[in-house]
């Protein structure tokens, strides 16, 4: 690593936000309605030339994402950006990829960037896959002759060989991100900036993009500033982090360092249940997730889940065809992003790939006691509706703690407890000989 090729220099950026006024008055003369409307004109004049947007609401509140932000990075350098959702990581790539302009403060970058910050950016859905790699391409800063030498290995990469002349509307979620990613990855910029996108590939998609990374850094000299929530990614990928919170860095400094930092301030914390509504939620036009929930055996949700308590993992999700065969895929990580277990539903229950009506549909799974040690765990859940490639998922949704037992029973050991798994195993002792042997 030599020169410095990001410096961000007090960056701050603020955003305009309405509400609608609640007027005290139990009665509105026309009087009042005339008035309020001549202000909200010479309101909105004002921010016409003043360059500001212009918003609709009574009232108009300045909610600062970002609040004097300041680091550095050098060439060649992987650098990890950690926190919660909210925390402001998602507008500092952006500004640093000049999709937004900072309110305060500068940013000074040196060479070539591509981003990754949202599935199928700069993506056409009726242009096929092969349309999608040319155009993305050309948006990102590649030439024709570029995109012609990588497009085979572009292809290669993402895994779509079959589906190039398939329009991406047709595609899954999965597969979008997949392509969008090789595309980035091939454009060969000095800085790669990538927010956690990857979450909606599979196990081996991900590893297959984190060797990508590390290649293009290590060999190349490349600069990566990665957003992600899985800590294992960050401590294996990255040279040093940084820890946002509230629009602010917190800290800065080695990556194992920051993310021991965010896993014992307890940002990671728990939350067993995630809703979305229709609109919003992950999915496609056949199948999309309603609801992930961590539900303690018995029913109370504000039940404590110890070490040697069962507990179901709960998944409700659209159909919105009629004979569709959905799979779920559970994977359970440890807070340091490990897996620890996986699950398909096709494996024990009897309805799987069996064809479904239209409706929503409750999935359960069941964890048994005496399996997960004391611990925070994320939980992922993966939908595939038996279409090739097509699989999304929802990551860092749903977490939960699992404590430890207040009786141990004849245990006589007090302490930690080693591993992710704690599994309550049968054992048996007899005597198999009545006399000892002893050797000389």
């Amino acid at each position: 690593m030599s020169g410095i090729v990001i410096k961000a220099a007090h960056l701050s950026k603020s955003y305009r936000v309405a509400h609608q006024r609640e007027s005290p008055r139990r009665y509105v003369a026309l009087r009042d309605v005339i008035a309020d409307g001549v202000r909200s004109f010479a309101r909105k004049t004002n921010d016409l030339f003043a360059g500001r947007q212009i918003i609709e609401g009574g009232e108009i509140e300045e909610f600062w994402a970002l609040r004097d932000v300041s680091f550095e990075v050098r060439e060649g350098e992987v650098l990890g950006i950690i926190g919660r959702n909210g925390a402001g990581k998602s507008t500092l790539l952006k500004i640093l990829s000049r999709i937004t302009e900072p309110s305060e403060g500068r940013v000074t970058i040196r060479g070539r960037v591509a981003s990754l910050l949202e599935i199928g950016t700069g993506f056409h859905p009726e242009l096929t896959g092969r349309e999608n790699i040319y155009l993305n391409g050309a948006i990102l800063g590649m030439t024709r002759q570029e995109i012609n030498q990588k497009f085979d290995a572009i292809v290669a990469f993402a895994g779509t060989e079959k589906f190039l002349d398939t329009p991406i509307k047709r595609y899954s979620s999965g597969m979008s991100v997949r392509l969008a990613f090789a595309v980035a990855a091939h454009l060969e910029p000095e800085i790669l900036l990538i927010d956690e996108v990857l979450a909606v590939g599979d196990f081996d998609f991900q590893q297959k993009c984190l060797g990508r990374m590390r290649s293009v850094s290590s060999q190349d000299g490349r600069t990566i500033l990665f957003v992600s929530h899985n800590m294992a990614a960050i401590n294996s990928l990255c040279d040093r982090a940084i820890l946002m919170n509230g629009g602010r860095v917190q800290h800065f400094g080695s990556a194992t360092t920051i993310s021991e930092l965010y896993l014992a301030s307890g940002a990671s914390g728990e939350n067993r249940c995630k809703k979305w509504t229709y609109r919003e939620a992950p999915g496609d036009d056949r199948v999309k997730f309603a609801r992930i929930a961590v539900v303690p055996d018995g029913g109370d949700d504000n039940m404590l889940i110890e070490m040697g308590s069962a507990f179901y993992i709960e998944t409700d999700y659209w159909n919105l065809v009629d004979d569709a065969s959905i799979v779920l895929e559970l994977i359970v990580r440890a807070n340091d992003g490990t897996p620890v277990f996986h699950s398909y539903s096709s494996e024990s229950d009897e309805n799987a790939r069996r064809p479904c009506a239209r409706g929503l549909v409750r999935s359960s799974c069941r964890i048994p006691g005496h399996l997960l040690n004391a611990g925070r765990y994320g939980i992922e859940m993966y939908l595939s509706d038996g279409r090739p490639s097509n699989e999304f998922g929802v990551v860092d949704a749903v977490s939960l703690v699992v404590h430890e037992m207040k009786e141990r029973g004849n245990l006589t050991y007090y302490g930690q407890f080693i591993g992710y798994v704690h599994p309550k195993l049968t054992w048996r002792s007899q005597l198999i000989h009545a006399e000892v042997e002893k050797v000389n």
